[in-house]
């Protein structure tokens, strides 16, 4: 099933439900998708395009949730918690740092990493590698531990 077609079977389930905060979420990813399908570009809506989709939309939320911690808004950062459950529900099942370990380290082996100066060919192997799967944060404190 589709990411669109499962965002429109949870949009009536909300709906009956009366789950707001689902509802709010699930129209902003509809939202977010129209606007990546219409934007001209001509580029087809892949399954990897939709998680990076999908990622892009956590990150935002993330990003706002530590800002409204840090100013002590916790009536706002529920809101963002609520969302990013709700998003992370659209994405493969995501590796814990242990189970990324050793990836990384079979890529810091393959590509011949042996300091801080080799991350960024690191990074883009591991990024490619697992996609969808880790966020970049994640993976990045991975690396920069392996390899300091």
């Amino acid at each position: 099933m589709s990411l669109e077609a499962k965002i429109n079977q949870d949009l009536k389930t909300a709906m009956k439900a009366k789950d707001q905060a689902a509802l709010r979420t699930i129209r902003a990813v509809k939202s977010a998708l129209l606007l990546q399908k219409t934007d001209g570009s001509g580029t087809e809506m892949t399954e990897e395009l939709e998680i990076k989709l999908i990622q892009k939309l956590i990150k935002s939320r993330k990003d706002s949730l530590e800002i409204y911690e840090k100013q002590g808004r916790e009536d706002l950062a529920v809101t963002e918690r609520e969302e990013v459950a709700i998003l992370e529900r659209y994405l493969p099942a995501q590796l814990s740092v242990e189970e990324l370990k050793p990836i990384i380290q079979e890529i810091i082996t393959k590509t011949g990493a042996s300091s801080m100066k080799d991350m960024g060919k690191v990074m883009g192997m591991a990024n490619g590698q697992l996609k969808g799967q880790a966020d970049g944060k994640t993976i990045s404190s991975v690396v920069k531990e392996l390899l300091g």
